[in-house]
C-alpha cells in the first residue's frame, strides 16, 4: 500500500487520575429529592403493590428467594471443601466432557416425551456412545420470558431471559432432568446446563425491583429518576411497561448525572426499537406507596435488564450463584455455561467517550466467583464471550474452564466460502501469539445463534494494527469490514436467498446451507438429493477442522442430521421484527420418534434433512454420522482433544490449511512427546502439495491415523507431499522407518 491507513486508533483510557470517574458534580441534594408519594387501599384483584397478596405471590416465584433458601441450605456444608476452584482447567474438563452434543428444547420433535424426558432416552444415549459424544448441553430450560400482572410472558430470546429456577412445564420438570442426569452418567457421559449471569427477564425479581421492594433494585443497573425531572423520560403507551430511550435522552440523563449514558457498542441496535443500552418503565407503585419511573440498562434485549454485579446489596450475585448451585447441586448437570458474561461491568469513562462496559475488571472478578463457585461443588463452566482475544485469554486465566470459539468459527466459514484458508491461518497464528490455545475452547458447529461475524478482536482493539492479508497490509478494521463483505456476498441474497443477515451480528443459516451456498445453490428448492453427497463431504471436512485439534469439539442436531433453514414465509410473525435466526431454528426428529410430525411441541416448523436420523444413519457405513464417529474415534485414542497446538505453517496451495500439535496432554516438560499433523482440503478441486514445518522431525515416516496407510517420509528440509482429494482431510502420526507396522509400533514425533 502506498498511502497510510486513514483509520486512528480509538484508545479509550479508564485512569481515574486522568479523568473523572463521575459526574464532575454529584448534585447531592438534587439526587435526594424524592417523587411525591401516592398511598392506595388494598385490592385483593389488584396486580401491583397494593395488594399484599400479589407482592407475596411475586416474592414466592421470585430466582433471589429462591437462591437464598439454596444457599442456607449448603452453607457449613463438608460438600463445599472437596474440589479445588481457584484456577480454570481445560483438559480436567475435557476429561470429563470432550465431544458435546449442543440441543435447544424448542426444535426437537420428542412425540409423547417431554424435552427432557427425549433427551434422556437410552436409545439415544446408545447412538451418541455409537458416534463418540459424551455430553449433551440442553440448553436453556427454566422458566424464561416475563410476568405482566398475574399472568407470564413469552420469553423475548430463546429462553435467554430467564426468571425462575424452576424447569419450564414446556420442557418437562425438575424429576426429567434428574432422569436425564442419571441415564447420561449410566452411558459414561455428562449432562451441561446454562446461566445467564448478564440479565434476567422480567419476571417477579424485576417487578419487585420496580417496586422498591427490599433488595431487589439491587439486582439490576436501575436508576430512579425522580418526579421533577420526569418531563426528560418519553411517554410509555398504555400498552407497555417500558420503552427504549433514544441517543439524544441518554445523552440528557447522562449530562444530568443520572446514567452513564452511551455503551462501547448497542448489541441487537435497531432504528426506532433499540437505539441505544437504556429503557424506561412507565410509572409503577412501590410497595411503600411511592410511585417510580425507573431507567434500566439491558445490553441485549428490553425485556432482559442487566445484572448489577457492584451493588451494596450484592443481590444479583446472590441471584446468579443460587441458580448456579440449583442446577449443579439439585438437578445434577456437571457444568454449566455461562451466557451473557462478558458484560458484568460498566463504569463511566473519558468525557465524551463511550462508558466502559467491555473487557471490564469487573467482568473478570465475577467470572472468577461464579466459576470457582461451580469448581468448588465438582463442576466446570464454559463462557461464550465474543470479545477481543485477549479479554478470552485474560478471563480463562482466572474464570470459565472453556470458552466458545467465536476466533474462527467465521474463520473456517470464510476459508469454505472463499477456498482460500489466508483467513483462517491469520486467526489461528493470532490466537496462538496471543495465548490463547484452541485446548481451551469449544470448537462448534451450527447452535441456536448465527454465524456471528463481529470479529470484534479486528474491529475494536486492534482496529488499527495492520496485518497481511492478500498481499497487502491492511488495518484491523479494514480487514473485519472485507471479511463480513465476503461473507454477506458469498453466503446471502442472489448467492443463497435462504441464509439471511442478522442485524449486524451475523448471517442467519445452518452449516449444511452454507456448504450449499458456497457450491452454488441459490435457492432451496435448487437443493436435490443429488447435492447431497457433495454436502456432506464439505460438511465432514469442517468436523475435521473443529475435531481434529486440541479442546472441544461440539455439534447439534442440526448438524447431525444436516438440516436446511426454513423458509422465511413459515416463520414470517418470528423474524418480523429483524431476528432472522428463526429460519435456521427449524424441528428435527433425532430418532424417528414422529415421522409424521409437521413440527414440534413448541410450535417449530418441521425442517428438511438431509442426511436421516440417527437410527437410519447408524445402519449406513458411509453416512454423515458413521463417518463422524470414525473421526471422533481417532480424536480420542491419540489423545488429541489434550494436546497442544505448535504451528500453523505456510501451506502449498491456498486451500490447504495444516495445523501441527503435540500430544502432550499438557505436560510441556515431556520428553519426545509425538506430533500429530492435520492436513485439510478446503476447497472443491483435488489439490497436492507440500506440508512443511519446524516442528517436524526429518526422517520420519509419516502415516494415516485413521486407515494406517503410509503418506511419505519426512525430508531433510522438514518436509513431505500430500495429496487430497476434494474436501478431504488427513490425521497423520509419524514412525521411526524401520517400523513397518503402524499398529505395533510407537507413535514418535513427525
Amino acid at each position: 500500500m502506498t498511502d497510510e491507513p486513514d483509520i486512528e486508533p480509538i484508545e479509550i483510557t479508564y485512569d481515574e487520575d486522568r479523568y473523572p470517574a463521575r459526574p464532575r458534580k454529584l448534585r447531592p441534594r438534587t439526587n435526594m429529592r424524592t417523587s411525591n408519594i401516592r398511598r392506595s387501599f388494598s385490592d385483593p384483584r389488584s396486580a401491583d403493590a397494593s395488594n399484599p397478596s400479589y407482592v407475596e405471590w411475586l416474592i414466592r416465584q421470585s430466582m433471589l428467594r429462591d437462591a437464598e433458601i439454596l444457599g442456607r441450605g449448603l452453607s457449613g456444608q463438608p460438600s463445599m471443601w472437596r474440589h479445588p476452584y481457584a484456577r480454570p482447567d481445560a483438559r480436567r474438563a475435557i476429561g470429563v466432557a470432550s465431544v458435546w452434543f449442543t440441543a435447544y428444547p424448542i426444535s426437537l420433535i420428542t412425540g409423547s416425551q417431554s424435552y427432557l424426558a427425549a433427551l434422556g432416552d437410552d436409545a439415544l444415549w446408545d447412538a451418541f456412545e455409537k458416534i463418540g459424544i459424551t455430553a449433551v448441553h440442553t440448553g436453556p430450560v427454566k422458566l424464561a420470558g416475563g410476568i405482566t400482572g398475574w399472568s407470564s410472558t413469552a420469553s423475548v430470546d430463546g429462553h435467554f431471559d430467564r426468571i425462575s429456577t424452576q424447569i419450564d412445564p414446556a420442557f418437562g420438570s425438575d424429576d426429567d432432568f434428574r432422569q436425564l442426569s442419571d441415564v447420561a452418567d449410566n452411558h459414561g457421559g455428562s449432562v451441561i446446563d446454562d446461566i445467564v449471569p448478564g440479565h434476567t427477564g422480567k419476571g417477579a425479581d424485576f417487578r419487585l425491583a420496580e417496586m422498591g421492594y427490599k433488595d431487589y433494585p439491587g439486582i439490576y443497573h436501575m436508576i430512579e429518576i425522580p418526579e421533577e425531572d420526569w418531563h426528560e423520560l418519553p411517554p410509555v403507551p398504555e400498552h407497555r411497561d417500558s420503552v427504549n430511550l433514544d441517543a439524544a435522552t441518554e445523552k440528557r440523563l447522562a449530562d444530568l448525572g443520572y446514567i452513564i449514558g452511551q455503551l462501547q457498542r448497542v448489541i441487537f441496535y435497531s432504528p426506532g426499537t433499540k437505539e441505544t443500552n437504556w429503557s424506561v418503565t412507565a410509572p409503577v407503585l412501590g410497595a411503600d406507596g411511592k410511585t417510580r419511573r425507573w431507567v434500566y440498562l439491558h445490553y441485549f434485549k428490553q425485556g432482559q435488564p442487566s445484572i448489577n454485579w457492584l451493588d451494596p446489596t450484592f443481590a444479583g450475585m446472590r441471584l446468579v450463584i443460587g441458580d448456579a448451585l440449583h442446577s449443579l447441586g439439585d438437578l445434577g448437570s456437571s457444568a454449566l455455561r455461562l451466557d451473557a458474561n462478558g458484560f458484568l461491568g460498566v463504569e463511566k469513562s473519558a468525557e465524551g467517550s463511550p462508558a466502559w462496559s467491555e473487557g471490564h475488571p469487573l467482568s473478570e472478578a465475577a467470572n472468577h466467583l461464579i466459576a470457582g463457585m461451580v469448581r468448588k461443588v465438582g463442576g466446570f463452566s464454559f463462557q461464550e464471550l465474543n470479545l477481543t482475544m485477549e479479554d478470552i485469554r485474560d478471563t480463562g486465566r482466572v474464570g470459565a474452564d472453556l470458552s466458545y470459539d467465536f476466533i474462527n468459527r467465521p474463520a473456517y466459514q470464510h476459508a469454505l466460502a472463499m477456498a482460500d484458508t489466508e483467513f483462517l491461518r491469520l486467526t489461528l497464528r493470532t490466537s496462538l501469539s496471543t495465548g490463547v490455545q484452541p485446548v481451551g475452547l469449544v470448537h462448534a458447529l451450527q447452535n441456536h445463534d448465527e454465524l456471528t461475524y463481529e470479529l470484534v478482536h479486528w474491529a475494536t482493539l486492534h482496529r488499527a494494527d495492520l496485518y497481511p492479508f492478500r498481499d497487502e497490509e491492511v488495518p484491523g478494521a479494514q480487514l473485519a469490514e472485507t471479511i463480513r463483505a465476503d461473507l454477506v456476498e458469498k453466503l446471502t441474497g442472489d448467492a443463497a436467498d435462504y441464509n439471511l443477515v442478522f442485524t449486524t451480528n451475523g448471517i442467519a443459516c445452518t452449516t449444511a446451507s452454507v456448504i450449499a451456498a458456497t457450491q452454488g445453490l441459490t435457492t432451496l428448492d435448487a437443493i436435490t438429493d443429488g447435492h447431497i453427497d457433495d454436502i456432506r463431504e464439505a460438511h465432514l471436512l469442517l468436523v475435521m477442522f473443529n475435531a481434529w485439534q486440541p479442546g472441544v469439539f461440539a455439534l447439534s442436531a442440526w448438524d447431525l442430521l444436516g438440516m436446511l433453514p426454513l423458509p422465511s414465509s413459515e416463520v414470517s410473525e418470528l423474524i418480523a421484527e429483524g431476528d432472522t435466526r428463526w429460519v435456521h431454528r427449524g424441528a428435527h426428529d433425532l430418532m424417528d420418534v414422529d415421522p409424521d410430525a409437521t413440527m414440534s411441541t413448541s410450535g417449530m416448523p418441521r425442517g428438511r434433512s438431509l442426511y436421516g436420523s440417527l437410527p437410519q444413519q447408524l445402519e449406513q457405513d458411509d453416512s454423515f454420522a458413521t463417518r463422524v464417529s470414525q473421526i471422533l474415534k481417532i480424536r480420542t485414542e491419540i489423545g488429541l482433544d489434550i494436546g497442544t497446538q505448535l504451528d500453523i505453517p505456510d501451506v502449498a496451495h491456498p486451500g490447504m490449511l495444516v495445523m501441527v500439535h503435540r500430544l502432550d496432554g499438557g505436560d510441556a516438560t515431556l520428553e519426545d512427546a509425538p506430533l500429530q499433523v492435520t492436513v485439510l482440503n478446503f476447497t472443491g478441486e483435488e489439490i497436492e502439495g507440500t506440508v512443511r514445518s519446524a516442528e517436524l522431525t526429518p526422517r520420519r515416516t509419516v502415516y494415516d491415523a485413521v486407515t494406517g496407510e503410509e503418506i511419505g517420509r519426512v525430508d531433510d528440509l522438514q518436509s513431505f507431499t500430500v495429496k487430497l482429494a476434494p474436501y478431504a482431510g488427513l490425521c497423520l502420526l509419524g514412525r521411526d522407518s524401520d517400523d513397518e507396522d503402524p499398529s505395533t509400533s510407537t507413535e514418535t514425533a513427525v
